[in-house]
């Protein structure tokens, strides 16, 4: 370990072992660490039952079947996550399932998100008059091209707000709602007096990932989300990274500010440039909020979806007076994470009182009968500088959306600050002739 490193990363999370990868394939020495035995710091998914339920009862089933995400999300089929797996090649590793729904929730009732103009206008989601605005809307969604001013219709994707947006095509209460939480997946209402050039962007992602499998926009790995960084670990492997886990971070070493090295049991690795998740340095990072997630074991699917192995319901803010929406994550033994018959469900939200467990009441009613839960509450924390001086780069923690673009644009920012220059997918291209111990499959 007494050697000098370009860059250290501390901690196996999904956002280190992506930037560990792309740094391994951009030819630097990348030395990572871990003070747990096992991959994936808080994105890891719990396998067997028995590190979750001291002694789970025989209706369970066997324990090393299940694999419990610690912190649910799924993958949006033409989001960055994918373009990630895809380009490096990670795809090789892993199998995924289309998840089978998106749901919304209205008035104390689930609905199919409508997820082409055909399921738009059978929808009890809007009226008769209702569906036709929401399917101009649409067409003009996707249509609108940034750079070709003859698709704006007067509306200016700089300057225009999306609540604008929505009033220029008539659409009520309700289709807002789901229009901004459903489509565009977002968690609050900040959204509807920013320029609408990101949403309008947000409802295209939706729609483009709905289009490649037709069921849903999401797509879930075999085996957990725990799969997903083991996978960026092999890559980084392959191009001569060097792990090591149950590993513990006694100090990181610091010179006029900057970060030199990492001492580990009596030994110092020298880096230029060091990554980490928020544990790993308390002192260099402040809360930001907390999340509840609630996991949930249930023996049959939720109601009113029809029976679907996996699915996701959203409860958008205003549907139950709060600030943020509540996700509800659902998969099942179909996704080889739990035991035959069993589903698992996690209900999250950002954490607005000081109960928290009844802020997700509404999910937890739609689960009934629940066979048993555990309820997570974590703080979420960020860093509270660039690392531009001291050249050590802190992860975001993973909030409560349902999707890995947050956790990308915040890849995206490190990457950013640690090369100086703005993130380009092409840089984690493998390299053809590099690829050590992998003969071409």
């Amino acid at each position: 370990m007494d050697e000098e490193y370009d860059v250290i990363v501390l901690g196996t999370g999904l956002t280190e072992c992506i930037l560990s990868g792309i740094m391994s394939v951009n030819g630097k020495k990348v030395l990572h660490m871990d003070r747990n035995p096992y991959y994936g710091g808080e994105s890891s998914s719990i396998t067997p039952l028995e590190e979750l339920l001291e002694g789970p009862p025989e209706s369970m089933g066997r324990g090393r079947d299940w694999n419990v995400d610690l912190i649910p999300k799924f993958l949006m089929a033409n989001g960055q996550l994918v373009k990630m797996l895809l380009y490096t090649e990670v795809t090789r590793y892993l199998d995924f399932k289309v998840v089978e729904g998106s749901f919304v929730y209205k008035g104390g009732k689930i609905y199919k998100v409508p997820s082409t103009e055909t399921e738009a206008l059978a929808s009890n989601l809007m009226g008769m008059f209702e569906k036709r605005r929401f399917r101009k809307f649409l067409v003009f969604v996707a249509n609108f091209d940034e750079n070709d001013a003859k698709t704006f219709e007067g509306v200016d994707p700089q300057s225009t707000s999306m609540r604008e947006v929505y009033r220029k095509f008539d659409l009520g209460q309700d289709v807002i709602d789901f229009t901004g939480h459903a489509l565009a997946l977002y968690r609050t209402d900040d959204y509807l007096d920013q320029p609408c050039l990101e949403t309008i962007n947000r409802i295209k992602l939706y729609s483009e990932s709905l289009a490649r499998y037709g069921k849903s926009p999401y797509l879930y790995p075999l085996y957990g989300l725990g799969e997903l960084p083991q996978g960026f670990a092999r890559l980084s492997a392959i191009y001569g990274g060097t792990y090591m886990l149950n590993k513990p971070v006694d100090d990181i070493i610091m010179e006029n500010g900057k970060v030199v090295g990492v001492k580990s049991e009596g030994e110092v690795a020298r880096c230029k440039q060091l990554i980490c998740d928020p544990s790993y340095i308390p002192d260099r990072v402040r809360k930001a909020g907390q999340v509840i997630r609630i996991i949930c074991i249930l023996s049959h699917p939720i109601k009113n979806t029809n029976d679907a192995n996996s699915c996701q319901i959203i409860i958008p803010q205003n549907q139950v007076n709060r600030k943020s929406d509540i996700y509800v994550c659902m998969i099942s033994y179909a996704h080889n994470v739990a035991a035959q018959g069993k589903y698992i469900a996690i209900a999250s939200t950002t954490v607005e009182t000081a109960e928290p467990e009844k802020e997700v009441e509404p999910a937890l009613e739609l689960l009934e009968p629940i066979d048993q839960k555990f309820v997570a509450i974590s703080d979420l924390y960020e860093p509270i500088d660039d690392g531009s001086e001291s050249q050590v780069f802190c992860s975001c923690s993973y909030d409560a959306t349902t999707h890995f673009e947050t956790t990308c644009n915040d890849i995206k920012d490190i990457y950013k600050r640690m090369a100086g220059s703005a993130f380009d997918f092409e840089n984690m291209k493998r390299k053809q002739n590099d690829v050590f111990g992998e003969a071409d499959q």
